[in-house]
């Protein structure tokens, strides 16, 4: 671990959040310190500020912070069962949109757009993205 390691609030100032959203990131999972100092202070990643901005997009998204959580949390296992269900979800979209009104395509299309941007930040995502 070359990389200089930034106390909370040099975390908070990169990443352009406040202390608060840090701490309550910690407290969710989505990022954890990196160590601790002896006067236990929490000790980040550069890296980390890559990750709230992350976390950030997705939460736009409309995401809700405890599935974006889970997500970093799980195994390669859990992320073909998600990839499974999202290609199920797919499918279900396209029949709807097959079999829908007129009035229901401008709607359709919205959805079809938020999932295409997901999918769009999940592919933008480095494989070697701290967990």
């Amino acid at each position: 671990m070359s990389e200089a390691l930034l106390k909370i609030g040099e975390l908070a100032a990169r990443a352009g959040v406040s202390i608060r959203t840090v701490d309550y990131y910690t407290t969710l999972g989505l990022i954890s310190p990196a160590q601790r100092t002896a006067s236990n202070y929490r000790l980040y990643l550069g890296d980390d500020v890559e990750r709230i901005h992350l976390v950030q997009r997705l939460e736009v998204h409309g995401l809700p912070l405890e599935d974006i959580a889970r997500a970093f949390t799980a195994g390669p296992a859990d992320t073909a069962a998600v990839l499974g269900q999202i290609d199920t979800d797919l499918r279900t979209l396209q029949e709807a949109a097959d079999a829908a009104s007129p009035e229901m395509h401008g709607l359709l299309s919205v959805i079809a757009n938020r999932v295409h941007s997901l999918i769009t930040i999940a592919l933008q995502l480095p494989p070697d993205l701290p967990m």
